[in-house]
């Protein structure tokens, strides 16, 4: 009797099992999935391209699903209008753009076309300057570098009697004298700081038949780089108003023979630069050191409009620093990438113009590398794609504007 017992009960067990699973299985298959899983598997891929004309401007979202989203369907409905699409959806797909462009290109090395593209792209948006990421990158680049009080070598940033390290050759230093001391300025140069509007003008051959001259005169405070040519008919492409024009020393070794046969041609040369300052990077190399001192003392000596101030090493190296944490890899950074940081923290508005280190126009036209020569810079010294990306994503997020091609200038009385 136990025996037969024990079978039956073991065979109810066995059977209240199979109909628990039963039901388990069956509930599984009628109900929906959790409300978790549905939004997993409904997770957008985005696809981003450029509208047609009257075409819907939103993302484009392909999802793994073909029941429609509403709140999508709402979202993409209050950003047309007639057919049109509105401010905020072109500013979404502006945004889309440029993030992808830009954070693809800092990756590695690209082709010249793909940079050239990734311009075109954000040339696609209006420009807006934004004064609140103005003003955070501003803090940013005051924190590591505060060009206010250290863009330049003066006595109230560097004693006598003490050991100056140069930026490239850091183990080397050099003792500032009292001769020394008394070529620097007694505080920064630039005491009328902020300016309202700035123009940082490269060299770039972008300039030809830009007729941005009248542009960039207008502006309060000009900064140049490399002494380059302003007058004859470069005029109404560059203008000729400058503040600030840094000289690279092999320019006054090579071309003006160290000042010693060649000073009479310096001299009357550096006229048409009316009063600016001539800045130097005395403290950049030792070998930099002798030639940027005699064209101080060859400008003091002539009592000259101009005068020659110099880079202070300890900003260049914090600078080189900052941009080297944000993907410029390069042995030195380009004159024009250090004045552009300056003006960013010196000036309200910033237009930077001949930024454009390619062998082409975003047409395709053949155009040299400067707007006066075609010289080339020597191979792998400048990371100058990479500086052009930093510039293009300081463009887009507002901070600074890139002019590249004509000026449609329109005096402002």
């Amino acid at each position: 009797m136990e025996t037969r017992g024990m079978k039956v009960f073991t065979l109810l067990v066995l059977v209240c099992t199979c109909l628990l699973l039963f039901t388990f299985w069956l509930t599984s298959e009628v109900l929906p999935p959790s409300r978790n899983q549905h939004n997993k598997e409904r997770k957008p891929s985005l696809n981003i391209t450029q509208p047609r004309q009257g075409q819907l401007v939103s993302r484009n979202v392909v999802a793994s699903t073909s029941k429609p989203d509403h709140r999508t369907s709402q979202s993409n409905q209050s950003i047309r209008t007639n057919g049109r699409s509105t401010p905020a959806g072109k500013t979404l797909l502006c945004k889309e753009m440029q993030d992808r462009f830009l954070s693809t290109a800092l990756r590695k090395r690209y082709s010249e076309d793909f940079y050239i593209q990734s311009f075109r792209t954000v040339q696609n948006c209006t420009w807006t300057r934004r004064s609140d990421e103005y003003r955070k990158f501003r803090a940013k680049l005051a924190s590591c570098c505060n060009a206010v009080q250290n863009f330049i070598v003066s006595q109230n940033n560097t004693s006598l009697g003490s050991n100056m390290s140069y930026e490239v050759d850091s183990k080397k230093n050099i003792t500032i004298s009292e001769t020394i001391f008394k070529m620097l300025p007694k505080s920064q140069p630039f005491m009328e700081r902020p300016y309202k509007r700035c123009a940082v003008v490269g060299n770039g051959g972008i300039l030809q038949n830009s007729s941005c001259g009248a542009e960039i005169d207008e502006s309060e405070f000009v900064f140049r780089c490399n002494l380059p040519p302003i007058n004859g008919h470069f005029y109404e492409d560059v203008g000729n108003k400058t503040n600030v024009v840094t000289v690279n020393p092999s320019i006054i070794i090579h071309k003006y023979g160290r000042l010693k046969g060649k000073k009479t041609d310096f001299l009357q040369n550096m006229t048409k630069y009316g009063g600016a300052y001539f800045l130097l990077p005395a403290f950049s190399y030792s070998s930099n050191t002798a030639p940027c001192f005699k064209v101080f003392t060859t400008l003091n000596e002539s009592q000259t409009n101009q005068k020659a101030i110099f880079f202070h090493p300890k900003y260049l190296k914090n600078l080189s620093q900052f941009w080297r944490a944000n993907g410029v890899r390069s042995y030195r950074l380009s004159s024009g990438l250090m004045i552009t940081s300056a003006a960013i923290e010196l000036c309200d508005q910033i237009t930077l113009y001949g930024f454009w280190p390619f062998s082409k126009t975003m047409e395709g036209n053949l155009i040299s590398h400067h707007y006066y020569d075609n010289q080339l810079p020597k191979p792998g010294f400048h990371a100058m794609p990479k500086e052009f990306i930093q510039i293009l994503q300081l463009h887009s997020k507002g901070i600074l504007k890139l002019q590249v091609g004509k000026c449609e200038y329109k005096h402002k009385d």
